[in-house]
């Protein structure tokens, strides 16, 4: 198969089954990342990825890792944790200081350089990316963010500053997604942080056709407004029983 230089003029992308097997994914290369070509690639299974500096590269894996807020796992270590929950939460009050967190809180170097950043926060502006905020006082100190397409939420990065806060972080989104009618988190790759939390993988083209059906459907008005959350609100799920 022959890998796609995207053009200027343009914000379409190729078919996705036509992304190379090796390396797993890779689908296109060139354009840019502004908010047209990045909803454009969101809304049809495709993600950017690549080293600052260098050209922007487009994938879309097989299998896609993704996680039903349902089947979201928490640990008997860190259910005992949240029952003293030391953080508190926050949604789209501080996108930009959490996509900074993000790149600057690797340890195996960052993909998320300024271009990214920037991309991301205009995207944000537009009202498609989304943070939540684990904060420890007023310190922000955990995170995650990524891209809203109807009811399919596709996780971007998270950080954390303090033990159990990313999980803390993905556990309350699951939940607040999942209360205003969000049903899948596309995860792209399956690494061992995201299984241990309830990812599995499926085959790219189910993923797809769940994007296809989830695209079209609207979430709770309110959904993304900025807001406070709290896990102890009386209209959320209770978290699910251990199931270690």
């Amino acid at each position: 198969m022959r890998l796609v230089k995207l053009e200027a003029s343009s914000v379409h992308f190729p078919d996705p089954d036509s992304a190379l097997q090796d390396p797993n994914g890779l689908l296109a290369i060139g354009g840019d990342l502004t908010s047209p070509r990045l909803l454009s690639a969101y809304q049809h299974g495709i993600f950017p990825w690549f080293e600052p500096g260098e050209m922007i590269l487009w994938w879309s894996p097989d299998p896609r890792a993704i996680l039903v807020p349902e089947e979201r796992h928490i640990s008997r270590s860190l259910q005992k944790f949240m029952r003293k929950m030391p953080f508190r939460f926050t949604l789209n009050r501080c996108f930009e200081k959490v996509i900074h967190a993000c790149a600057i809180e690797r340890e195996d170097g960052t993909w998320i350089g300024p271009l990214v950043q920037r991309g991301y926060q205009e995207l944000h502006e537009a009202g498609h990316a989304h943070s939540l905020e684990v904060w420890e006082g007023n310190e922000l100190v955990g995170g995650l963010y990524g891209v809203s397409v109807g009811r399919l939420f596709c996780g971007e990065s998270m950080f954390s500053r303090r033990e159990n806060a990313s999980k803390c972080a993905l556990m309350m989104f699951c939940q607040h997604f999942s209360r205003n009618g969000g049903e899948l988190i596309d995860c792209q790759v399956l690494n061992p942080h995201t299984a241990s939390l309830g990812a599995r993988e499926i085959p790219r083209r189910q993923f797809l056709q769940q994007l296809s059906e989830l695209s079209q459907r609207a979430l709770a008005p309110d959904c993304w407004l900025p807001q406070d959350l709290s896990p102890h609100d009386e209209d959320l799920p209770v978290f699910p029983k251990d199931r270690e």
